[in-house]
Order: C-alpha cells, then structure tokens, then sequence
C-alpha cells in the first residue's frame, strides 16, 4: 500500500515530521518498507522564463537564451532543444547543481564561445522519464522563481507500507490515518458523504443471484462528460504509481485506494437489457479490462446484462462496457463480495487487481451507501449531468458485533498494565464504541471495517483487543519476562523446559559447521525440482510428483540433494564460475508418503582446486568427496575405523569413482563420487564433479562416556612401514582394515601413504605402502616384540587380501 504524505494529511491533521510518522507506523504494526522523494533529487531547481531565445553565431542547432530565474537578473544559457523559444517557461538549474538524470554536477562554461551560467532541463535529465526530445514546458501560469519540485507536486514523499492479510481497512489513506491519530499523531478529519438528490428513475436494476455477491449498490448517470482528470487528481494517482485514464475511471481508482472501497463505471449506453445481474458464469470468454481474455466458470462470479457476461466481479471489468471519451452515461457498481470466492477466482485466473486484493480481504460493509455518496458527489463535481436514484439487490448485512475486554488481561496476557482509562480511550480512537463499563471491563461494539475482530469468536474478540491497545501503547513498552512455571496435576510447579533441539537438527549444525570449515559454501535449494532433472538421479516415479507446482519446471520433490546442488553448480558454470564448492543440508525424498523424507548433508565440489605456491592446482576427484563425508561423519562421533567404502555406487555416480559409506553390513551412511558423464551432459557440466551425501538419521548416536582426567601413555609411539604387493582389485581400505586388525590393543592407526605401479611389479597387481603406529601403554618395547608385532601385521594382511611383503 502506498500513500503520500499529503494524501495523508487529507484526512489526518497532524504538523509531525516525516520521520515521526514513519516510526509511528512501525510501532504501531504498519511496516514501512520504503520511502520515495523524488523532490529531494530536485531540490534547487526553478520555474525560469525565457525572455528571449535566438540562434548561436557560431553553430546551427544551438540556440542562446536570456533566462529569467525569478531574481530579476537575466541568465545567458546556451540549449540545444529544439522546443527553445521566446516566451516559454521551463525547469532551470543553476550552476552547482546536481543532475540526477546525468550524473554530473553543473558548472558555469563557454559553449562554441558563449558564456552559459545554467541549464534548461528535461525530463530525463531530472530522471522523471525517458523524454530527452526537448525540454520540459510549463504552463503559462507557472510562477517564476517558485520551487519547480513544491509546485508540480512531486516534493511530497510517497511510503509504502507492508499490510497484514487481516488488516485490509489498512489499505485506505483512511485507514493509515485512523491508526496513526489513535497513536497520537494528530486528529482524525471528520469526514462525511451527504446524500445526493436523485434527478430522475434510474432506467438500470441489480439483481443478484448468487451467494457470491449478498448485497450491490448501484446509479446511473447522464450527460456526464468523460475528459482527462484535473491536474490534482493526477498527481494523486501518478503518486502512487497508477496512471491516470479519464476522469470517470480515475475516480473509482481514487475510492479504492482513499476509503478502501473499489468502485466500477459501466457506460450504459454499451448496456443490452436494463437489468445488470450477479450470477455465476456459464462458460462465457469476454475481453477482460487488463487486455486478456477470460472464460468464467461456474465458480466464479460474473456481471451479465441481457447478451450475456460483461465482468468478472470484484476481479477485473470487462473492455465492451468500459468507458472512453465518447461517454455520456454510466452506470456505478458499489458492490459487497465473498472474499473466499474472489480469492479462488483470482488465483484460478492469475489475475491481481487492486480491487481483487481489497475484495479477498474484506472491505467495509458498512461504508457502501457513503461510499455511493461519495464517489456520486465527485462524478457531478468534475464530469458534471445528474444523478438518478440509488438501486441495490440483496439484504445489507448485520455487521453489529460486540466484543469484552477484561482490564486485568492487559497484564496478565499482554504482558503490560495499561490503565483501564487509557485502553477504554485507545479503543475509541480507533472506532470502537463502548456500550457497557464497569471497573473491570468494557464492552465495545466492533467497527464495521475491522473485519477481522468482528468475524472473531467471543474468546478470541478479546485477544483482539489486547493487541489493539498494546499495539498502540507500543509494544516496545512491554517487558521482557520468563515463562511463568506450570503446574502438574497435583498443582505441583514444573519448570518450564528450554528450547531443544533434534538429534538430527544437531547433527545438520554440526554438518554445516565442518562443511563450511573445509572451504564450502552453503546453498539453500528448493526441496523440489524439474521431473526430468530428478529422473537422472533416480527420482522419475510418479509418487514424487507434486499436484500443484509453483512452477512447471519444479514439479517433482528432489530425490537427492546432489541434483539441486547440480543445478547450482551448472548456474554458476553458465557465468563464468566453474570452481565452486557447495554444500546444503535439507530433506532428499524417497517417494511422496510421510516418513519418506531423510534429512541429508550433500556436498558438491567442481573445476579445479584453488592455486597455491605450494601445489600445482588439480582436478577434483572422488577421494575429495570421500574425505568430505569422512569428516562429517568423524566430528558426529562416528569412529571412521567402522566406516566402510564399497563400490556399489548408485547409477548417477560413475561406476569407477564412487561408492557407498557404511557402517556394518546393514546401515547405509551415504554415498559419494564423481557424477556419471550421462548426468554431466544433462546438465550442461563439465567434468569432473565430486559430490557426497550423507543420511543424518542413518548415523548412530556416540555413546556417551564418563568424562574423566585423559589416560595419556606414558611412552612414546614408534611407526614401522610396510610395502605389500596385492592384486589391482584388492580395495587399500581392506589391507588397512586387516592391519588394523592385527592387534588392536598396540596399534594406533594405520594410514596409507603411497600407491606404486610400474617397474618391478606385475601387470594386474600394485604397491600399497602403510606406515602403522604403535602406542606402547605399559612398557617400552623390546626389539623382539616389535617384530613379533610386525609378523602379525604381515600374517593378517597376508590372509585377508592375499598381500605379500614387497621385496
């Protein structure tokens, strides 16, 4: 919702400054999310005349002008516009001045050898538009000297303000003002439509035949004239960024956004029959007002004359009864809606209207014969005619609705003593009217604009009003206190328990913590994606599929993290950006059933490692992705002796360069590698890309242990190296592991440190050196226990991987 400040002061008196006003509306629940001045770019710029404007000697489309600026004192501008005359008015900047539409700042200067001390702007060069054929003209009314910004109406800031679904009487300048003077910030403008005599029978009827619309308003016009809107109007609408039509549509254009009240014009001379009727649609397509065609269905409702649909009510009018310069009489729609069926309607059609958005969070029933007054007494003012009588169709609603405040709920459910005089007085500046008092409460009958108060039940009316005086108040004011402890059933007190968090929750922070340590960047993706994209990493079943996509290309739930991590990495790729480092934690889908969904930590790595003095950049490749993983799992508690890597990889995985993490036999950890070519292509990337992903549900809580003073050895660890030859196929990790395996109680840890292949060792078969350490815990060893160890760690690798002792 946006409003100027002098909108607003049409019906607020108030002399507060703009900053005041703005932390008003903060404070009081009506976010600003922006202001526009545009008179502050303008500042110090003039209404001038030029006095004369005769060609430059010295170049044939430059012309030299004595500027008068309002001082008495005539200026010599040198302009190259092409409209530069004797006589004219125009917008003057004097040396010093900043253009906003250039960039520059003015000086004074000599052009083709005359002296130029100003400069006659348009209307880009003031950035108010892409109109650079000339400069701006004014009216010959225009004052000389005055402020060029104050008089056009554009040193009035313009703010926009974010409204709550619930609060549509806050999307009126009425509105905004009501709130602001019951938050002290002036008074409320009394304001009023006295009723119009009526000319003559109108020759128009309503009727309604639809629950979708229970009560219309409606009158007719003739010898209206139908020309642009004066220049107060225009600027009114151009200010919020609407564009002014004609002066009949203007007019309804100004009730929506004054008093929230959408209005509609039918030129009734267009009209088949002299009954206009709210139904439900039969099917009918008709040209709607926003340039497009629409099909009405039965669930929607539409306006119809004798030839069948004309508008889709509350929604948009339809281009066959709309009204244009030729107009001589109209007839005026002040309608009541449905919300719920204006919402389905829009949405099913993907229209937005301000009137729709008005209508679909409820209007003020209880303004519609004002309103008509109204919107009747300005059409006379500035169209001119007459007015007939006001028809209507339907049964006005019974808005009447009471609500209770209970003065000691201020403080024991708002958190804040606020004296019964003052809430009793908060909720009368805001409309609401006192019908009964006694020193504990105050019964108030809700307003008909605040729907959602007065559509509340009893119970929740009053929480309602424990928001409207606090809200006032400021809410600031309130101080911050502990939960209060409950109480069991035995009205024993039970202290109120902290915030938790999951097992998984931690182990996502723990994840994202270690990822983002390694040197990766955090993504959050959608948890949906493009069904062809999701079919390459498994996830093509229909039970994915999403019945109503926010879009046709995210229409199926991401069976993989890995593929939304793809498509991110492909995005970065198409800029110029093909190293990156991604990783995110979030749900992967395993069909579309509850309990189908795994919280997972994936992490793709792409392109090249970064450069460095001391190692040559290289291409990422699955091990990079392993060892990810590994230290996630390794700072959840997991101890990686336990961890296996088999080489099972899944299908988007390549069948060399990947595999599966588990623990046991039977839990599966995760998976990681580079992505299959096939995938690659898909996906416009180039290779290789090493990807992980982790199910965080799938690893085993840490057993928990009794801290206690660390048992350090009291003896130094020795490390031995072997060498032994093995088949190609024989996996590192299984020569480790039978290591390892060897004495669990003298050996540390086992670390691979280099693989051979080449002179010395056979065609099929390979070198894998390990250097094992050994932590002695209750003596020195001997140098024949060292080698008794040693021929245990042979022996074991022996059996288990078929190994012997390199030469």
């Amino acid at each position: 919702m946006k409003v100027s400040l002098s909108w607003l002061k049409t019906h607020l008196d108030t002399e507060a400054s703009l900053d005041r006003v703005l932390d008003t509306l903060n404070a009081i629940g009506l976010e600003v999310e922006g202001v526009e001045n545009r008179g502050a770019a303008l500042a110090g710029f003039r209404i001038a005349h030029v006095v004369e404007a005769k060609p430059h000697p010295n170049a044939d489309r430059l012309r030299v002008c004595k500027v008068d600026g309002g001082d008495g004192k005539l200026l010599n501008i040198v302009c190259g516009a092409p409209n530069a005359r004797t006589g004219m008015k125009g917008v003057l900047a004097l040396p010093g001045a900043f253009i906003p539409g250039t960039g520059i700042t003015l000086k004074v200067g000599q052009i083709r050898g005359e002296p130029s001390e100003g400069m006659l702007l348009s209307a880009r060069e003031m950035a108010l538009g892409e109109d650079h054929s000339g400069i701006v003209e004014l009216p010959g009314d225009a004052p000389v000297g005055a402020e060029y910004a104050r008089w056009a109406g554009l040193a009035d800031p313009v703010i926009e303000i974010a409204v709550t679904p619930n609060r549509g009487d806050a999307l009126s300048v009425r509105g905004i003002a009501r709130d602001l003077a019951a938050a002290g910030i002036g008074t409320l403008r009394p304001w009023s439509a006295p009723a119009v005599p009526a000319a003559y029978r109108s020759p128009v009827r309503w009727a309604t035949e639809t629950p979708g619309c229970p009560w219309v308003l409606g009158r007719h016009f003739r010898g209206v004239r139908n020309s642009p809107s004066p220049e107060w109007l225009k600027r009114r609408l151009e200010s919020i960024g609407l564009r002014p039509i004609s002066r009949l549509v203007d007019i309804t254009n100004f009730f929506t956004f004054d008093l929230g009240r959408p209005l509609h014009v039918f030129d009734a001379g267009k009209l088949a029959g002299n009954v206009l009727t709210m139904r439900q649609g039969r099917g009918e397509t008709f040209a709607g007002l926003h340039g497009k065609e629409v099909t009405a269905t039965e669930a929607d409702t539409v306006i119809a004359d004798a030839s069948g649909a004309l508008a889709l009510a509350g929604v948009v009018g339809g281009a066959s009864t709309g009204c244009t310069d030729a107009t001589t009489e109209v007839f005026l729609e002040v309608a009541l809606f449905d919300p719920v069926a204006i919402a389905n309607t829009g949405r099913r059609l993907g229209i937005q209207t301000d009137a729709r958005y008005r209508f679909e969070r409820g209007i003020d029933a209880g303004l519609m014969r004002e309103a008509t007054e109204a919107a009747t007494r300005m059409i006379l003012d500035l169209c001119g005619g007459e007015a007939s009588e006001v028809v209507e169709a339907g049964a006005e609603p019974d808005t009447r609705r009471t609500a209770t405040l209970r003065y000691a709920r201020l403080a024991e459910f708002g958190g804040l003593p606020v004296p019964p005089e003052e809430a009793t007085q908060i909720l009368e500046r805001l409309g609401f009217v006192p019908t009964a008092r006694d020193t504990d409460r105050v019964t108030v009958v809700v307003p008909s604009w605040r729907n959602d108060c007065a559509g509340a039940p009893d119970g929740q009316a009053e929480y309602d009003l424990i928001e409207e005086v606090l809200r006032i108040v400021g809410l600031e004011t309130v101080p911050a206190a502990p939960m209060p402890p409950l109480t069991d059933e035995a009205g024993r007190a039970r202290v109120v328990p902290g915030v938790s968090v999951t097992p998984g929750m931690g182990r996502a922070i723990t994840a994202r913590r270690v990822l983002a340590g390694r040197g990766m960047t955090e993504c959050v993706t959608f948890s949906f994606m493009d069904s062809r994209v999701a079919a390459l990493f498994g996830g093509g079943d229909p039970a994915r599929m999403l019945a109503n996509p926010i879009a046709s290309d995210l229409d199926a739930m991401r069976p993989s993290i890995i593929g939304t991590l793809a498509l991110a990495a492909a995005r970065n790729a198409a800029r110029g950006y093909p190293d990156v480092a991604l990783f995110e934690t979030g749900p992967a889908f395993q069909g579309g059933e509850p309990g189908e969904q795994t919280l997972c930590a994936a992490g793709l790595r792409a392109g090249a490692s970064p450069r460095h003095w001391a190692a040559p950049a290289r291409k990422v490749d699955a091990l990079d992705a392993k060892g990810d993983a590994l230290a996630v799992l390794a700072a959840l508690g997991m101890n990686l002796d336990g961890v296996q890597a088999v080489p099972e990889p899944p299908a988007w995985l390549h069948p060399g360069r990947g595999g599966v993490l588990r623990a046991g036999p039977k839990v599966t950890l995760g998976v990681f590698g580079e992505l299959h070519p096939r995938v690659l292509k898909a996906l416009d990337l180039e290779g290789p890309v090493a990807v992980f992903e982790l199910d965080l549900g799938a690893v085993p809580e840490p057993r928990r242990k009794k801290r206690g003073n660390p048992q350090l050895p009291a003896f130094q660890p020795l490390v031995r190296d072997f060498a032994f030859v093995v088949d190609e196929s024989v996996a590192a990790e299984a020569l480790m592991r039978a290591a390892r395996a060897a004495d669990r109680a003298l050996i540390e840890s086992v670390a691979l440190f280099d693989v051979y292949r080449g002179k010395g060792i056979e065609d099929g078969r390979k070198s894998l050196a390990i250097a094992v350490t050994l932590q002695p815990r209750e003596k020195t060893l001997t140098d024949a226990e060292i080698e008794a160890v040693a021929q245990k760690i042979v022996a074991s690798v022996a059996k288990a991987t078929g190994a012997v002792l390199r030469a």
